[in-house]
């Protein structure tokens, strides 16, 4: 649709015939300097004014309706478009040590795998948030700062392996790389409260410096949230030896998610996963209302560059009219 948007430029429209109406003619002014043989040259080498034509006349309204135009700034508004909005701030801090090679929750498919694509379709849901990704194994390392551009944080968790930050498990070290990032956020006063760390893992912590419970104490401490989520099918002993997930440690998982005031979720398979990611979209709504914005293309260049171009033949044909 068509968007004026200065329409009080409109009072300039009569300026013109105010002017001509209400201003006095000019009135030739005494001369400077008294030269007794300007009488006799003035007829030939003054020029002589002459009235307006009709046709000039109506090419000087012409031209100046354009630039009345153009001073209305005509824009052409398009189809209203969402726009990002920054509400909470959700990190996931995703275990890829060597165990998550296993292939115990889905048939042919690895655990990294089967959390790329749940953990991946919660980012891609997470509309008006800033979401970060924390891959860690022996060290922890920040593979994609809080962005609303939620479409590269998922490619950076595909893009993810096993092994690729060591073939341990370093808790405490990747929640403690998780508080250090919110701390240096110059933003964290206003987010406080709205700050989340979702921690994927499928074993107990074995490397790093930091110890897990003294990592969560400091999170609650910074107004970090955390939920933690432990993978893997449940152990069983069997006739060849015992199957599943023997190495998770549910109850340091649990006092992680306690202490800061979050919740611990059990995952056997990609089902579970899934409801998993679900209860905390449930849990921790997006915080942004939606916002649209609408593109604007600016119109006043068109009249303008008209008005311009019939300038130069009315300034022309006014040349040859005084002589």
């Amino acid at each position: 649709m068509i968007h004026i948007a200065w329409p009080w430029m409109l009072l300039c429209l009569p300026l013109p015939w105010l002017l001509t109406r209400w201003l006095p003619p000019a009135r030739p002014q005494g001369a400077a300097l008294f030269l007794p043989f300007a009488a006799t040259v003035a007829d030939a080498a003054l020029p002589v004014a002459r009235p307006l034509s009709r046709p000039r006349r109506l090419l000087f309204v012409l031209v100046w309706l354009l630039l009345v135009l153009a001073a209305i700034r005509p824009q052409w508004l398009g189809d209203p478009e969402a726009i990002a909005a920054t509400g909470r701030r959700v990190l996931l801090a995703v275990d890829v040590s060597g165990s998550m090679a296993g292939q115990d929750m889905a048939g042919g498919a690895t655990r990294l795998q089967v959390v790329q694509k749940v953990a991946g379709d919660f980012i891609r849901r997470r509309r008006g948030d800033q979401v970060g990704l924390i891959l860690f194994g022996t060290r922890p390392y920040l593979q994609a700062p809080l962005t609303p551009d939620l479409n590269t944080v998922s490619q950076f968790l595909n893009e993810a392996m096993i092994g690729m930050a060591g073939t341990q498990t370093a808790i405490g070290d990747a929640i403690g790389l998780a508080i250090k990032r919110l701390k240096n956020d110059p933003r964290k006063s206003a987010h406080r409260g709205d700050t989340v760390l979702i921690l994927l893992t499928d074993g107990s912590s074995n490397a790093g410096v930091m110890p897990p419970l003294e990592a969560a104490k400091m999170a609650a401490q910074a107004g970090l949230r955390i939920y933690t989520i432990g993978v893997g099918a449940v152990a069983q002993d069997g006739f060849f030896g015992s199957s599943g997930n023997s190495d998770l440690d549910e109850d340091t998982l649990k006092n992680i998610a306690k202490t800061t005031g979050g919740e611990y979720f059990r995952a056997t398979d990609a089902t579970d996963l899934e409801r998993v990611y679900g209860r905390i979209d449930q849990l921790e709504p997006s915080a942004a209302r939606q916002q649209w914005y609408r593109p604007r293309d600016e119109w006043f260049t068109w009249p303008l560059g008209l008005a311009l171009l019939l300038s130069l033949p009315a300034v022309l044909w006014g040349g040859r009219a005084w002589r």
